[in-house]
């Protein structure tokens, strides 16, 4: 199967978290993924797409709802962590496109999941670190946030910091600017 590089999918995930450790018999997982598609040709983005996706062995802390400002009634009617990655695959042809986050915790958190829960992994192999790209695009001596980093190539960040829906669209204007622009524009 080639891979199509004509699209990008941008994806930023939100997980359960806690202020601390986890309690007895709970786990991180995947409670929103944000997506937006980057045209390569065009560089235009797409209209972000929150996926969300219920907790099936873990509840949300109050650390994690004032954190994401997801709620659980924002979860109830939400995918299965299964059917999110079907759907991705499905409508979006996750295993056949390039795909990028911000860092590498959603790609780290990801393939986690998915081998914990017995889930087929929903993307190629083909993924753009886009936060450790961009370090490497200004020169920086070290990886920033999203914000400072969206920031620094004169960027204004949109919407609501650690919602995936949000931070996938900034991501996306972020890789527009360093990738698609060059690096004489950044």
């Amino acid at each position: 199967m080639a891979l199509k590089l004509d699209k990008i999918l941008v994806i930023d995930i939100e997980a359960t978290c806690w202020e601390g450790d986890p309690p007895a018999g709970q786990t991180s997982e995947i409670i929103e993924i944000g997506l937006c598609v980057l045209d390569v040709a065009s560089g235009r983005r797409s209209a972000p797409r929150a996926i969300m996706v219920k907790p099936q062995r873990s509840t949300l802390s109050d650390y994690c709802i004032q954190l994401t400002t997801i709620t659980p009634d924002m979860l109830a009617d939400g995918y299965t962590f299964a059917e999110a990655c079907e759907l991705l695959r499905a409508e979006y042809r996750s295993h056949q496109r390039t795909w990028a986050s911000y860092g590498d915790y959603d790609r780290l958190q990801f393939a986690a999941q998915c081998e914990a829960w017995g889930v087929p992994y929903p993307f190629g192999r083909s993924h753009i670190n886009v936060k450790n790209l961009l370090a490497l695009q200004l020169g920086l001596n070290r990886e920033v946030g999203l914000q400072q980093g969206s920031r620094l190539i004169g960027l204004t960040f949109e919407g609501t910091l650690h919602r995936g829906v949000d931070d996938a669209w900034n991501i996306a204007a972020v890789l527009e600017r360093v990738l698609l622009r060059g690096s004489r524009q950044v």
